[in-house]
């Protein structure tokens, strides 16, 4: 079965950086379009960044652009998100998403597979 495991999540001052990784399993990973969304308690899923099956497309949410970077290893089977100069109100618990697309699925219910989530929080 399709299984997504996010890492990397932690407690970081702000201003500071954390690298997340999504490992992926069961599935074709290079036919699958990926993406990282984040849940804050008592908010909604949001959309963070997205990467299409090669690596070559990207979106990402107007809050993270210029601070964080979506990429993706085919070889491994593992996408990431490098997150710089963060702020408190980049907590949150991290998901990883994954749909069988050649198109870049930027909204939660566009999604297939998620992973069970990584927190991140950081401190003022």
């Amino acid at each position: 079965q399709v299984q997504l495991v996010e890492s990397g999540g932690g407690l970081v001052q702000a201003g500071g950086s954390l690298r997340l990784s999504c490992a992926a399993s069961g599935l074709t990973f290079s036919h699958y379009a990926m993406g990282w969304f984040r849940q804050a308690p008592e908010k909604e899923r949001e959309f963070v960044a997205a990467v299409n099956q090669s690596g070559g497309d990207i979106y990402y949410h107007d809050s993270v652009k210029g601070r964080f970077t979506i990429s993706r290893d085919n070889a491994k089977n593992t996408i990431y998100l490098q997150m710089s100069s963060l702020k408190p109100d980049d907590t949150a618990v991290y998901y990883c998403a994954a749909r069988d697309s050649v198109w870049v699925p930027v909204l939660v219910k566009q999604y297939d597979y998620w992973g069970q989530g990584t927190q991140v929080t950081v401190s003022s």
